[in-house]
């Protein structure tokens, strides 16, 4: 591999395996030669949360990257069969396996009834697998927009339902919904952006009384069901799997944060970002996770965010601040990444550099006001067009402002929704556990549960937790005093 090629080489390593970068140790040669990567190439590598090693037995270790197999000799898990995909993805989710082999020693599935409205790709897949194979009736929805056309056809043939058709009206969509309600009747819901249990609550409320409860995978879908709860409406509980470290710290900051990154050099080049103005509005874990990435590929970066305590964080990480009115007109690249409507509203668009590329990561509808341009109509999946925005510039506009990793890219990285999907194991497992003791209303996982996924996460890469002592001051009655006060006591 030819040196100073670690933007290149990252991008199409990404988007050819759908496997994450980050938190992977990278052999690149023994210590004398250094064959694949300069130095300036090994500092981008670990701005990445790569651990370059020199010992090639080190890149024989469950997640390591071997930077010296050529590009061309590594598979392509994009070109595999429905079947193929979902097997390649459930060999490199150790964490969620081990999960659901401890869950099923105490808790029983069978017959439990969980609908699933997430983003349908191989590693859903696996998840739906897992519950199906621990005795669950398991069915999937998905909008067109962010589905894997041979993952559903599979799912079917396990004899897993899947609503999902991709020339569904937005009517047809609705109607798939409900439908795939009043097959499952679920006792327990998996949401994304809380639109499925929104959805019986409002449409489908006699099947609320069979719900044992929620877990939610988004930040748009908790403060949705927070709203619902500030307005006395939430009358069933939610687990906030979004609220986990092991969701929000690794799925957003480092699934997110890089397959975004990647999905997008494969579409404007792997250099897009090298000299480049670009303006990240949100420094939230997804934000940041991008920022760093693009800013180690060379993006002089800016960040927008409305919280002057996030703002100011922005800048201690290296980062200049500023007001979107400001910073979004001297911005070649403009990135939402909020999870909130209009957060790149119409009078934002119109101050936009010309020819300027505008795109959402994480993403709800309409996160770019999109819906205020006469006439637009999105077309599914389409990577990038030109928009003329009204009384405005002509922009760049990539995947009709759906977010970008999901829609027409891989999605996030396997391991890391290993992670996410471990969590949400261990949310359903709470619920099924603690079923009819759990007050109504949002709930989080206990810190023990993040620790013990985390343990098994380390153990499978060969590392671990430190210790400590037992009597290393958790006395609260020890001060720095302690000494001289039990000399005096023994003087007096």
């Amino acid at each position: 591999m030819e040196q100073s090629q670690f933007s290149a080489w990252a991008a199409e390593y990404s988007q050819k395996t759908n496997l994450s970068l980050a938190g992977t140790r990278l052999y690149v040669g023994d210590d004398d030669t250094q064959a694949c990567f300069t130095q300036s190439d090994l500092a981008k590598a670990q701005d990445w949360g790569m651990i370059p090693v020199y010992d090639q037995a080190e890149s024989q270790t469950y997640h390591a990257i071997d930077a010296t197999v050529p590009l061309d000799e590594v598979p392509d898990a994009r070109e595999l069969t429905g079947a193929g995909a979902i097997d390649f993805a459930q060999d490199h989710m150790p964490v969620s396996a081990e999960l659901m082999r401890e869950a099923r020693q105490d808790v029983d599935f069978t017959g439990i009834r969980i609908a699933v409205c997430l983003i349908l790709e191989p590693k859903t897949a696996v998840l739906l697998r897992q519950l199906k194979q621990a005795g669950a009736i398991v069915g999937a929805y998905c909008g067109s927009e962010a589905n894997d056309e041979r993952v559903a056809a599979h799912l079917r043939e396990e004899g897993i339902p899947v609503a999902y058709n991709p020339d569904w009206t937005p009517e047809q969509a609705h109607q798939g919904a409900l439908d795939l309600l009043d097959e499952i009747r679920p006792n327990i819901i998996i949401d994304d952006g809380a639109s499925f249990a929104r959805l019986a609550a409002m449409e489908r409320p006699e099947l609320m009384e069979r719900i044992i409860g929620v877990a939610e995978e988004t930040t748009s879908g908790i403060r949705a069901f927070q709203a619902m709860q500030d307005a006395g409406a939430l009358s069933f509980p939610v687990i906030a799997v979004n609220d986990s470290m092991l969701k929000t710290g690794f799925d957003n900051a480092h699934g997110t944060g890089e397959t975004c990154v990647t999905t997008m050099q494969r579409i404007l080049g792997h250099d897009c970002f090298a000299g480049k103005n670009v303006c990240v509005v949100g420094y939230g874990p997804v934000g940041r996770g991008f920022a760093h990435r693009v800013r180690a590929l060379g993006a002089n970066v800016t960040i927008c965010d409305t919280n002057p305590v996030v703002a100011l964080q922005a800048v201690f990480d290296g980062f200049g601040a500023d007001d979107i009115n400001h910073a979004i007109s001297e911005s070649d690249i403009v990135i939402s990444a909020t999870g909130v409507r209009h957060t790149i509203a119409m009078q934002h668009l119109q101050i936009m550099k010309p020819n300027a590329v505008l795109s959402v990561i994480g993403g709800i509808a309409n996160e770019i006001a999109l819906d205020e341009i006469d006439g637009f109509q999105a077309e599914n999946k389409r990577e990038i067009r030109n928009l003329d925005v009204p009384s405005g510039p002509r922009i760049r506009l990539i995947s009709e402002g759906d977010g970008v990793n999901y829609t027409v890219g891989g999605g996030n990285p396997i391991e890391i929704m290993d992670l996410s999907f471990a969590v949400q194991i261990s949310a359903v497992t709470h619920l099924l556990r603690n079923q009819g003791k759990l007050q109504n209303g949002l709930q989080k996982l206990g810190h023990d549960i993040d620790c013990n996924i985390a343990d098994i996460a380390l153990r499978v890469r060969g590392y671990q937790a430190s210790q400590a002592v037992a009597d290393n001051g958790y006395d609260w009655t020890l001060t720095r005093f302690a000494e001289n006060e039990k000399e005096q006591h023994h003087a007096a």
